[in-house]
């Protein structure tokens, strides 16, 4: 880079700005600057200028020559290249680049010498200087540190002196040899000890006999280091032998090696708080009329008795329901009801004491028996006969004198093979089928027979959508004419073409709809297609057309719209109305008053026929029934069943019966139909007792409407 040209008397100032920008740049390379490149050209112009009038001073001195090897550390150019570079770029590059040419050159370098010096020894000692302060600076705070540090110790245990001695809870330190070190008053108070006295102790002689299981095993691991820290509820014995239970926090102090050093307990009384928790406990967990164990309780107590069971470890329990619970209540009193509740409740207990049953009230006036017993089956009988004893004896409550009875289920089988929730739904199942079978009496769950009542229960739950799905169908049984042989009628009989099950009778599902109330919804289907069947064959064969006969249940004939139902069947099938019959069962006619005996004059006024099925097994009063608008009556299979003609006694008293039931119905002038005629003796001995019409598999069996077609047309 050429030199650049003098100007002014004393230094170049261009000169001089560019020197301090080489410099600068030599700075920034050598190692890191903390200004910018425009704040480091600054300070270094400023710099060159000091130095160029330091030489062409009249009256040299190298002081600023130090200042500025002193600025140069304060602005933290201190890297060791910096000094070489500034140093030697001073003797080098500084007077051609600033100054102009002098004779005089001579004693310029040996100024220029003496700055050369002077900038490294201001370097030097600025750079001393700062170091220097900077180790005082971290001695001071060393020393600080350490008082500081001093301070906080001392105050932390002037801390932990107030709280160990003041706190309200009991501290102990112990070693790990067990021997008590340290307790404060609280803990001494706690247990009725002196300090002095418990620091003669070890943590052993503090042991109470029914410890949980594993605490002290617990402690062992604390104090071998194998835990941190502990926390257990602990009863301790008071040195006057009444116990304390408390909230024990057992934490591990080690040496700075990990070693265990001692231990610090931290103990609280909860004895008010404990006994506070057994009463809410034993609250939530018995009944509070009886003071029986609850429902809750006993389920606990069951879920025990599974989790504990052997493989071959069997589990028995007795389901107790009061009869006619319902009527007390409701007739004398929920008050005197609750007080027969706890006498009957004392009784059970007392009944099963000392066998180790457990005796819990399920709600209501439902009590259940858990049978501890390997005596098995035998074992859940003799309880549940103790109980029906107990309960049976009559009852003195005030000034009434009540008897009661119960039904007992009993469920007794491998603990292995069921559960709580099985258990309990097959008790509750049994319960049921004792009170179906007449109450006052147990019952002994048979997997079979629940196996039935729950294929039962899924046709029943089945039938509304199978009505939807279409899948019931009708079948027809000839009713033919005794007289001539001609079918002059037929009874339409429901199937259900089950698609798992196949083809299903109506004794199979037609107790389920009536009593689900289905059996509404079904019977106005059957009504209407067996009037659109019966239309097809008028249509068809016109006066070879048979009546159809549709039976009409109970619950159909008490149906406030049953009248409204057949008329719009036979006005949407166009169906005459005196082609079809309703059947209602003798017990359902002889049982209907006000508005259904309203309703079957109202159907005989539409002009279609009404019949009595199953005629002679019910509770016939013939003054009424003279009074109903019958056309027929159906003899009821076992009369016929009975005409054998084999000759015995009781073939001729059948006989005699049929005959008077005949001779009755035509007395009333009502048709007669004898059904389950199976044989042709049937078929003779029905035509010589002027029976009209008769039905049966002698006459042919139900089949499809097809079939029935086929027939009519042969």
């Amino acid at each position: 880079m050429p030199a650049p040209e003098p100007v002014g008397d004393d230094f170049s100032r261009p000169g001089a700005t560019a020197y301090a920008a080489e410099w600068a740049r030599a700075v920034r390379r050598i190692g890191f600057v903390p200004l910018s490149a425009a704040e480091t050209e600054r300070l270094l112009v400023s710099l060159t200028e000091r130095l160029a009038r330091a030489l062409r001073a009249p009256a040299f001195s190298a002081r600023p020559a130090e200042e500025v090897g002193r600025a140069l550390v304060e602005a933290h150019l201190t890297e060791p290249g910096v000094l070489d570079w500034s140093v030697q770029a001073l003797g080098d590059r500084f007077l051609p680049w600033v100054l102009p040419a002098r004779e005089d050159l001579p004693e310029l370098r040996e100024r220029i010498a003496s700055l050369q010096g002077a900038v490294a020894a201001g370097f030097s000692r600025a750079l001393r200087d700062r170091v220097f302060s900077q180790q005082e600076r971290i001695a001071r705070s060393a020393w600080q540190a350490r008082d500081a540090v001093e301070q906080a110790l001392r105050d932390s245990e002037a801390r932990f002196r107030a709280v160990f001695t003041g706190a309200a809870i009991g501290i102990g330190i112990a070693g790990v040899d067990g021997h008590i070190i340290e307790v404060n008053q609280s803990f001494a108070d706690m247990l009725g000890y002196t300090v002095a006295e418990m620091r003669q102790m070890n943590v052993s002689a503090l042991a109470h006999a029914d410890d949980a299981a594993g605490m002290w095993e617990l402690y062992q691991e604390l104090v071998e280091g194998k835990r941190d820290s502990a926390r257990v509820e602990k009863r301790y014995y008071r040195k006057d032998g009444s116990v304390v239970w408390t909230d024990l926090a057992v934490s591990l102090i080690r040496y700075d090696d990990g070693r265990p050093r001692f231990t610090v307990a931290m103990i609280e009384d909860i004895t008010q708080r404990y006994e506070l928790q057994q009463r809410l406990r034993f609250q939530a967990l018995h009944d509070p009329l009886t003071g029986l164990p609850n429902r809750t309780l006993f389920f606990e107590t069951l879920g025990g008795v599974f989790a504990a069971a052997g493989p071959e470890q069997r589990v028995g329990l007795c389901f107790i329901d009061l009869d006619g619970f319902k009527a007390v209540n409701d007739s004398l009193g929920h008050d005197l009801g609750d007080r027969l509740l706890q006498v009957i409740a004392r009784r059970l207990s007392d009944c099963v004491a000392g066998r180790g049953h457990l005796v819990a009230r399920m709600g209501g006036d439902e009590f259940v028996i858990l049978v501890d017993s390997g005596g098995g089956l035998d074992d859940a009988v003799e309880v549940a006969e103790l109980a029906l004893a107990a309960v049976s004896a009559p009852v003195h409550v005030a000034d009434q004198q009540l008897a009661v009875s119960a039904s007992i289920g009993i469920v007794d089988c491998p603990a292995a093979e069921t559960s709580a929730g099985e258990l309990m739904k097959a008790a509750d199942t049994t319960l049921y089928w004792a009170k179906a079978e007449g109450r006052g009496r147990w019952a002994v769950y048979d997997p079979e027979r629940s196996a039935a009542d729950i294929a039962r229960s899924a046709l029943a739950a089945n039938l509304p959508a199978a009505l939807d799905r279409g899948e019931f169908v009708l079948h027809y049984q000839p009713i033919v004419s005794l007289l001539d042989g001609s079918m002059v009628a037929v009874e339409a009989l429901v199937r259900w073409q089950h698609p798992e099950l196949g083809l299903l009778g109506p004794d199979r599902f037609i107790g389920l709809a009536e009593e689900t109330g289905l059996i509404v919804r079904l019977g106005a289907w059957v009504l209407r297609q067996a009037c659109r069947d019966a239309e097809s064959w008028r249509r068809a064969f016109g006066e070879s057309k048979p009546v159809v006969s549709v039976n009409l249940a109970a619950r159909q004939a008490d149906d406030p719209a049953i009248v409204e139902t057949v008329a719009e069947a036979l006005q949407h099938t166009g169906l005459p109305a005196e082609l079809l019959q309703l059947e209602l069962t003798e017990s359902a006619v002889m049982g209907s008053a006000g508005e259904p005996l309203r309703a079957l004059h109202q159907l005989a006024d539409l002009g279609l026929r009404l019949a009595i099925d199953d005629f002679g097994t019910g509770y016939s009063n013939l003054a009424y029934l003279r009074r109903l608008p019958i056309h027929c009556v159906k003899l009821a299979g076992p009369f016929v069943e009975g005409i054998r003609g084999d000759g015995a006694v009781a073939d001729h008293r059948d006989e005699r019966i049929v005959d008077a039931l005949v001779r009755l119905a035509h007395a009333l002038e009502l048709s007669v139909t004898a059904e389950a005629v199976e044989t042709e003796v049937q078929a003779e001995r029905l035509r010589a007792l002027r029976c009209d019409t008769g039905q049966g598999r002698w006459f042919g069996a139900p089949m499809p409407a097809d079939a029935i077609r086929a027939r009519l047309a042969g």
